[in-house]
């Protein structure tokens, strides 16, 4: 999955695992960009008493490159604080959660998490937490509760998530709190000998197709940190670019979680360990463009990778150019891919796969487009802040070309940023099949499979038209039923 449990070291941390980033220009919001980042994968509904929620130890972070070295320029960092009204109960609320108007809070709820959002001009971890260049836009936001089902959280929706969302001072709108998972991939075919369902009578192993995949990710949430941002704070000059080929249109954007150095554990009155941190901060997770670290670093650097920074990755670019599964579909599907052995027994390059992943999109390669940064390699996901929305969020469904963003003619989706229903898992499979080769190759013939390539998952998750456009949390008493019947 696009970073569910992608690195050994990082799936043994799941509260400081990122899963998915999202950046977009917003589409009912157009001045404005989305950034998305989750964390947490794969949370069951039915967590209680003790439901999924944010480390206070870790420090989330969505960081934005926009002048195209691969080191971040503005930082939006995350501290989380876990709030218990009583000790002496194993409640997780105390009767029907409501809001409360007059406090600004939650009734009833005996465990609630608060947060503090900032914003840090220039590189972030070099001057750790409190730099002179750190500003605090929002403290004691309230994250939301998971929905736990309709007695405790009756009406979800429309009674508890709307008080989540705030609108800051300084203009960003921000959320955080339990959100379904938006991601689809049919996880259990692709790590079974890479048998996609559609095409499994095609396989070496041979099974009976089927026209859709299992999707693995659905009826789980994560938690989800949002920003909306004026695109004029994001851009090097703090303007609206003037168009499309604007060399400041372009941002670079991923996310990071981090710990602290240095733990000591003491005892408290029931000589339960409690943990005091100090010390400078450590990168412990990262996440840019999707499926990077699980198909395309390889075993022994994944660990590496998430702790590692974007302006390194240069010492990845042999993976880019000769990815391991562009070798294996040829022999997992015999005489499918037969342009693809061709070109990769020749050559073990793929520059059509450095470009989208590593520097962006160069102007004049595709007519009207570019998200290009410049020359240093990083992994970040790049977007051209300068091109509207195609479509909106509300049914995606609906537009299934176009979740295959700039496959499928649409420029404001992959790998131009990412959009909550875009489908990376098929994107990136057709792209690695050789279907972008041309780009860059005008004499490579793709294979016919390769711009059909799929695994054939979906996402029921109703995903919404307004911020921040994840679909609403599954609930603990109803499980995975599908979102419309939970309240």
């Amino acid at each position: 999955m696009t970073s569910h449990r992608e690195a050994p070291g990082i799936s043994a941390d799941p509260a400081a695992d990122n899963t998915d980033v999202y950046a977009f220009v917003s589409p009912d919001k157009p001045s404005t960009v989305t950034l998305i980042a989750n964390f947490i994968p794969l949370q069951a509904a039915q967590a209680g008493p003790n439901f999924y929620r944010f480390d206070p130890n870790v420090l989330y972070e969505i960081k934005v490159d926009n002048n195209g070295d691969g080191v971040e320029d503005i930082t939006y960092a995350f501290r989380f604080k876990t709030n218990v009204g009583s000790g002496a109960t194993f409640l997780y609320n105390t009767s029907q959660v409501s809001w409360n108007a007059s406090t600004k809070s939650y009734a009833n709820l005996n465990v609630w998490q608060t947060y503090t959002v900032a914003k840090v001009l220039g590189p972030s971890h070099a001057t750790g937490l409190s730099p002179s260049n750190y500003i605090t836009l929002g403290s004691n936001l309230i994250a939301a509760p998971p929905d736990i089902g309709p007695r405790s959280t009756p009406n979800y929706d429309t009674n508890i998530f709307p008080n989540a969302v705030y609108t800051l001072a300084t203009g960003e709108t921000v959320f955080a709190g339990p959100r379904a998972d938006g991601f689809y991939v049919d996880i259990g075919s692709i790590f079974d000998l890479g048998t996609l369902r559609p095409f499994a009578s095609d396989h070496l192993i041979p099974n009976p197709p089927t026209t859709t995949g299992v999707n693995g990710t659905a009826g789980f949430n994560c938690h989800s940190i949002a920003i909306q941002v004026p695109i004029t704070e994001l851009t090097s000059t703090g303007k609206v670019p003037t168009g499309v080929n604007d060399p400041t249109a372009t941002i670079g954007v991923w996310s990071t979680a981090s710990r602290q150095s240095v733990v000591v554990l003491e005892e408290n009155q029931y000589d339960v360990p409690i943990a005091e941190l100090a010390g400078p901060w450590n990168q412990v997770s990262r996440l840019g463009n999707p499926l990077i670290n699980e198909v395309v670093i390889p075993l022994v650097q994944k660990d590496y990778w998430n702790v590692s920074a974007p302006a390194g990755d240069s010492q990845y670019l042999a993976n880019y150019n000769n990815p391991q599964l562009a070798g294996l579909l040829p022999v997992l599907y015999p005489g499918v891919f037969p342009n693809l052995a061709a070109y990769s027994t020749a050559t073990s390059t793929r520059p059509d796969l450095v470009a989208i992943l590593l520097t962006g999109i160069p102007q004049g390669i595709i007519a009207g487009f570019q998200n290009n940064t410049g020359t240093v390699q990083a992994d970040e996901l790049r977007l051209n802040v300068a091109i509207p929305p195609a479509i909106s969020t509300t049914n995606p469904a609906a537009n299934a070309t176009n979740r295959l963003g700039l496959l499928g003619g649409d420029a404001s989706g992959f790998p131009n940023g990412r959009r909550v229903f875009d489908n990376v898992t098929a994107i990136e499979l057709q792209a690695i099949a050789g279907a972008t080769l041309p780009l860059v190759n005008s004499k490579y013939v793709p294979d016919g499979a390769a711009s059909l390539l799929t695994d054939g998952s979906t996402n029921a998750v109703q995903y919404l038209a307004n911020f921040p456009y994840l679909g609403h949390p599954y609930s603990g008493y109803l499980g995975d039923t599908p979102q419309a019947l939970q309240n």
